[in-house]
């Protein structure tokens, strides 16, 4: 497979936007909006939880790394 050939076979053609005639679109049904609400807030708080959880791992890295300090120090007497 090249590299330009797309991994899953070739890509679908687009139609230029003047070929037809834009479709009226419709507003979207309480329902629809309730469930795109849903999805957007799982994602943010998806997104929040990965955040805190780095954020958490780089402070029980320094950590680890101080206490590593520490003990260096207290055992030759650098201080």
């Amino acid at each position: 497979m090249t590299m330009l050939t797309h991994p899953r076979g070739p890509l679908p053609r687009i139609p230029s936007p003047s070929a037809r005639p834009t479709p009226l679109v419709a507003q979207p049904a309480a329902a629809d909006r309730a469930a795109r609400r849903a999805a957007r807030l799982a994602t943010i708080g998806q997104f929040c939880r990965v955040g805190l959880t780095i954020l958490l791992a780089g402070g029980a890295l320094a950590g680890i790394i101080a206490l590593k300090t520490m003990v260096y120090f207290w055992r030759f007497n650098y201080y």
